[in-house]
């Protein structure tokens, strides 16, 4: 049996990787301290072990877990948007939402 590979976007991996990071939702972020959190926590963990801490923290709590990456996602998608734009102008491979 082949092992399966999961390709995730960018975005996931983004939001991912702010739910794996230090962030905290009470607290105000600019666009550069986000990045510099998604780096560090991708750096720390990879992919593989941001997503792996998400999938930990569903699996032990699941009604935090929901209300993080709602935030985390929101938050990781206002702090890429100017990479999105600039993608889709230069005819990335963005998506449109």
């Amino acid at each position: 049996m082949w092992p399966m590979i999961a390709y995730l976007s960018i975005g996931a991996v983004q939001a991912d990787a702010v739910f794996a990071s230090g962030l905290q939702p009470c607290g105000e972020y600019s666009a550069g301290r986000v990045r510099q959190a998604v780096a560090a926590a991708i750096e720390a963990y990879g992919r593989p072990g941001c997503a792996g801490r998400v999938a930990q923290e569903f699996g032990d709590h699941p009604e935090t877990a929901m209300i993080r990456m709602r935030w985390a996602r929101a938050v990781a998608r206002e702090a890429f948007a100017d990479d999105a734009a600039h993608a889709v102008h230069r005819g990335g491979g963005y998506a449109r939402a």
